[in-house]
């Protein structure tokens, strides 16, 4: 008799995808991959490509890992698994530079720093070694999502506060300034960016008293 196959969308692959948003959030429950969020995070912009950027390397180097999960050597799987996520690195960084050359500038050397996030490594590790592509898949997209919708919020405080703007496009009216308004100018330091995700975390847990209990 053959064994039933899971559906792709089952309730267990589906919590794949969104226990990352919010139970198990890489940042604001695993604390990882803060450093992004300290340094990409003044503009919406590049905290959006950075985002959709890890998306690609997470999700597609999970799916590599997964195929290759019952053929790598588990002395050389951390070679391998940086190897792989260095290919997917390479190729969202050229894209970057041939469609988006600014938002490249911008990022600067945060791009290749994909390479060593913690966030990446440790789904390889912990999950695509053990499991079917599908899954893994579903697993590096919805931890990737977590990372980069906390980038996208912290950015757009960020910026609408520090600068007046969101994407670039100025969204307090002039007469705000006419009358003596000023962006703070805080905003846009790197320790505004820890402190606005430390007051995302305090409003998760605040919500959610299982995650407080839990450690």
């Amino acid at each position: 008799m053959s064994e039933e196959k899971e559906p792709l969308f089952s309730g267990k692959n589906i919590k794949l995808l969104t226990e990352p948003l919010n139970d198990s959030n890489p940042i604001t429950v695993q604390v990882l991959g803060i450093c992004s969020a300290l340094a990409i995070t003044v503009k919406v912009k590049p905290a959006f490509v950075m985002a959709v950027s890890v998306v690609f390397v997470m999700a597609v180097s999970n799916v590599v890992i997964s195929l290759l999960r019952k053929t790598v050597p588990p002395r050389i799987r951390i070679i391998v698994q940086l190897v792989v996520i260095a290919a997917m690195v390479i190729l969202v960084d050229q894209f970057l530079k041939a469609f988006l050359f600014d938002i490249s500038k911008q990022l600067s050397v945060f791009v290749g720093l994909i390479i060593t996030n913690c966030i990446i490594m440790g789904r390889l590790e912990a999950f695509a070694l053990s499991n079917k592509p599908w899954p893994a898949f579903l697993d590096g997209l919805g931890n990737a999502a977590g990372y980069g919708v906390i980038l996208i919020i912290v950015a757009f405080f960020r910026e609408f506060l520090g600068s007046g703007t969101i994407w670039g496009y100025q969204v307090i009216p002039e007469g705000f300034y006419n009358f003596g308004y000023e962006n703070n100018g805080f905003m846009i330091l790197p320790p505004m960016a820890l402190i606005v995700v430390g007051i995302i975390i305090w409003v998760q847990r605040a919500k959610n008293k299982k995650l407080v209990e839990s450690n």
